[in-house]
Parts: structure tokens; sequence; C-alpha cells
């Protein structure tokens, strides 16, 4: 059983990530070491071209991870990305996004994440894979 609810990561989101809230991104699944987080696509979120921003994939894949994180170790504010690489593999159309994290590997300090972004719009095929480390406060590991 994950260390967190989906509300209570939820509340954490609204409460000390504002932004991810003004995103759309949902908390949609969460299982130990992994989340499921949509986002809605809004047209503020296209490029010339009319593909969604890579800033937009990044976002929703830094909080997917981060929710992965959280169901291991419970709530904490204070566990931070301290490293991010995305690959973009294609460009994804207007639609809803989904990213799919899962933990690699969570020691004392640092947690090793993946996740993968789906768009509705490109079916089956991932549109970005992300690979990120989240730096962790000493008393999240009690």
């Amino acid at each position: 059983m994950p260390r967190i609810s989906i509300d209570e990561f939820e509340e954490l989101i609204r409460e000390q990530v504002p932004f991810i809230t003004s995103l759309g991104a949902r908390l949609e699944a969460l299982g130990k070491g992994t989340a499921t987080v949509r986002m809605a696509g809004k047209p503020e979120f296209l490029r010339p071209g009319e593909t969604v921003n890579g800033p937009v994939l990044f976002a929703l894949a830094d909080v997917a991870m981060y929710a992965a994180v959280m169901s291991l170790i419970g709530r904490s504010e204070m566990a931070m990305t301290s490293n991010l690489n995305i690959n973009f593999l294609r460009p994804p159309p207007m639609g809803d996004l989904l990213a799919e994290a899962k933990m690699i590997k969570l020691g004392k300090r640092l947690a090793v994440l993946e996740a993968t972004v789906f768009s509705k719009t490109v079916e089956g095929e991932p549109v970005a894979h992300a690979t990120g480390t989240y730096s962790l406060p000493p008393e999240s590991r009690k």
C-alpha cells in the first residue's frame, strides 16, 4: 500500500506546487513506487506546428515521478528533483497526455526513476521518455 493517498498527494500539489494544478495534472493511479498522472490538452500547450510543447511534457513526467517518490516515502515537501533528462520521441498533437512513472532505485538520499509519456492522439506509442533523480531529505527514510 502506498505511503500517501491520491487525495493526500493532490492536496500537497494544491498547497505546495500550484503551478501543477494550473496545468490540470491529476493523479490517476498510485502504487508502491509507481504513479500515473493525466493532463487534459489545452490550446495554450501548443507550439508552432500545433503540437504540445516540451515544457508541458517535462512537467507531466516530473510530477508523475514526484508522486512515485511519495508513494514510497510518504508526504515530503522537500524531496526535490535534482536531475531530469527527457527524450522527446514524437510530437503529440493536442489531446490528453498520460505519464506513467516507476521507481528504479530508492536509496537513503536519492531516488532514481523513469517516466513514459503517452498521448491519447498517438495510439500506443510513447511521445516522451524521462529519467530523473530526486534528492531526499534525511527525515524521509525513517
